[in-house]
């Protein structure tokens, strides 16, 4: 297959978060949302270019007529260091306990690693049991973002919140109060902010 330019390397990417999240593919002005284009022909223009290089299939009679066309030996074997709780927390093993067949395109960044979600906590974020998330060590958590902290040796990813002198961290799901920590923690910290979400299509109903 041809080699993609950057801006289709995004847009592929995007494409793929989107149906391995969501389990849709995006529609034509979410791609030009997502691009800052105004002008949709542009983003055909490009769609059609990544098609041609054998990346996408499209239906154009389809709102969301856009197919993955990566075969197997695009996918590559990466390591999933344990499980991450999204409800009561969990132990992170420091060896990988298990492996997941990535896209090769998908975007990991420099030193980030993937956890797999247990439990229901977050499912109104659209992040259900068996996913598999994308953390990022590198980032300074903001307040919204969903992060991993570790309490107590023990792991849960929610939606981060600092408050005057403690941190929140709160679930996307009712049934679960958020949990109030001391800023001076001894025990507590940050592991790193979720960037990415991986979800096998197996997983999708249909």
């Amino acid at each position: 297959m041809k080699e993609l330019t950057e801006i289709q390397k995004n847009i592929l990417n995007f494409i793929i978060d989107r149906i391995t999240g969501k389990g849709l593919p995006p529609t034509l002005a979410e791609v030009a949302e997502y691009c800052g284009y105004q002008n949709r022909a542009t983003v055909q223009q490009h769609l059609w270019a990544i098609e041609k290089k054998g990346f996408i299939k499209r239906n154009p009679k389809l709102s969301r007529g856009i197919e993955l066309t990566l075969s197997n030996k695009f996918f590559i074997p990466r390591p999933i260091l344990g499980e991450v709780a999204a409800g009561n927390p969990l132990t992170i093993y420091p060896d990988a306990t298990d492996t997941i067949e990535l896209p090769s395109i998908a975007y990991m960044p420099k030193d980030s690693f993937l956890l797999r979600v247990k439990g229901d906590s977050l499912k109104d974020a659209y992040i259900f049991s068996g996913d598999v998330v994308i953390v990022n060590p590198n980032l300074q958590p903001k307040n919204g973002q969903i992060v991993v902290a570790v309490l107590e040796d023990a792991a849960v990813v929610k939606r981060f919140y600092k408050k005057a002198d403690k941190i929140e961290l709160v679930s996307e799901n009712p049934e679960y109060k958020p949990i109030l920590i001391d800023k001076k923690h001894p025990n507590f910290k940050i592991v790193g902010i979720v960037v990415g979400i991986y979800r096998s299509m197996d997983k999708i109903a249909v």
